[in-house]
């Protein structure tokens, strides 16, 4: 048996992203169904199901339950995607179930994806360990993705919509809202976000046909401001700040303004699993929000020998760089040394208007194994977005951009530098650097 999971997966990478359930159906159905053993929670969303399905699961799990959590794409690791109980699942394990998927698909039936292999990886997963519950997160759309094959989930979430994968979901938001809102089934609880007018329109209806309990929760409030002072505390409050939502006061350990919305979400799909009997108090919410770790988004971490402090952020959409912005104007007037990468298939333009403003300085990167937009290409769209930027330049590699950013000349105390524009970015930058911050 192989030791390495790069080596097995790689064997379906180049089948690549193919929407549908038929191969994983069936490929399911080889192994025994196993998502037919699993009570799942489903979220799905343009942006925030990453951290809704944290606050789940770490609720859940100080709720005494045992947690499957299933999530796309990973930071650094593979096993990252798949955990019990806030545990990534261990290697070896991770390699014999997809020994076991491998040895599951049909030769003569068309080859399942590299995600679909790993999908019903985690169903297997989840069904030998016997979880209380599963955190699902779609992958990409969901009608047709590869976790859209239960058809009783316990709550079925859309945290938010916006035009993203355009090129698979359809040109408008109307379309891509018609694919998130396959993940509803009929009768089961639906918790949604705020919504664009045509994409709430599309879901209102499909709750309608489908005779789905809906709930469209109010942001979570502010009760406890921690004050940020820049010059002291390099931007960093010194204790999370503290909100109220359906009368229950938690910790907000996840930044930015988008987590009041997050967590309302999160605790709204809680109140629901309560009334269905599942016994979790209020101060286990409380405990479990507190405890909530999403790496990877509006994260402050170390960055060199000097203890830099670095914000970094995935802000792959205009709606995630738009919540980056909001964020940066909280804290910090000045203007900021931006160090992005992208990937060619993005919204380039609708994600450099949400971030750069005049006097901001802009360092452009490959991301490394990826289908990276050119720096060069990228510099030519900023330009005529922010013409009165300080500086663009471009690198072939991200640490020549870091290092670059952070001369003398160039930072101060109170200097904000911004890693962003790709998750794969983030990766590479936390593989090379050897650990992840919280």
């Amino acid at each position: 048996m192989t030791t390495n999971i790069d080596e097995i997966l790689k064997e379906f990478e180049h089948f690549g992203v193919n929407l549908g359930l038929e191969r994983i159906q069936r490929l399911l159905g080889d192994l025994g169904n196993p998502q037919a053993k699993v009570p799942i929670i489903h979220v799905a969303g343009t942006n925030g199901k990453g951290s809704v399905c944290a606050y789940l699961s770490a609720i859940l799990t100080a709720a005494g339950y045992r947690v499957g959590r299933y999530i796309s794409p990973h930071l650094v690791d593979w096993t990252e995607r798949i955990s019990l109980n806030e545990k990534p699942i261990a290697r070896e394990e991770f390699i014999s179930l997809l020994e076991q998927v491998k040895a599951a698909i049909d030769p003569a039936a068309p080859c399942p994806t590299q995600f679909e292999v790993i999908t019903a990886a985690a169903w297997l997963y989840f069904a030998q360990q016997q979880v209380d519950i599963a955190v699902m997160e779609v992958g990409l759309g969901g009608r047709l993705d590869a976790t859209n094959v239960c058809d009783r989930p316990l709550v079925s979430i859309i945290t938010s919509i916006s035009w993203e994968h355009w090129q698979r979901l359809g040109p408008t938001i109307a379309d891509i809202a018609r694919e998130k809102a396959g993940i509803l089934k009929p009768g089961c609880p639906a918790i949604c976000g705020s919504l664009p007018p045509d994409a709430q329109k599309v879901v209102e209806n499909r709750i309608a046909e489908l005779n789905c309990p809906a709930i469209f929760p109010e942001p979570a409030r502010i009760v406890e401001h921690n004050s940020v002072n820049s010059s002291e505390d390099n931007f960093l409050p010194n204790q999370p700040q503290w909100a109220v939502y359906e009368n229950i006061k938690y910790p907000l350990p996840l930044l930015g303004e988008i987590q009041l919305t997050n967590s309302a979400l999160a605790i709204a799909a809680i109140k629901v699993l309560q009334g269905q009997g599942w016994q979790i108090s209020d101060a286990q919410i409380a405990d479990g929000m507190g405890k909530t770790r999403w790496p990877g988004r509006l994260q402050w971490v170390n960055w060199s020998n000097s203890g830099t402090r670095l914000l970094v952020d995935g802000a792959h959409n205009a709606a995630a760089a738009q919540v980056l912005r909001q964020y940066v104007d909280q804290i910090s007037p000045q203007p900021v040394n931006w160090v992005m990468g992208m990937l060619s298939t993005k919204d380039h333009p609708g994600i450099f208007k949400a971030l750069l403003r005049p006097g901001d300085r802009l360092y452009l990167v490959p991301v490394p194994d990826h289908s990276s937009a050119l720096p060069e290409d990228l510099a030519a769209i900023a330009q005529p977005i922010c013409p009165e930027l300080a500086e663009i330049k471009c690198y072939p590699e991200l640490a020549i951009a870091l290092e670059h950013c952070h001369h003398p000349d160039l930072s101060s105390c109170d200097t904000l530098t911004i890693l962003c524009g790709s998750l794969y970015l983030l990766g590479y930058f936390f593989a090379t650097h050897n650990q992840i911050d919280h």
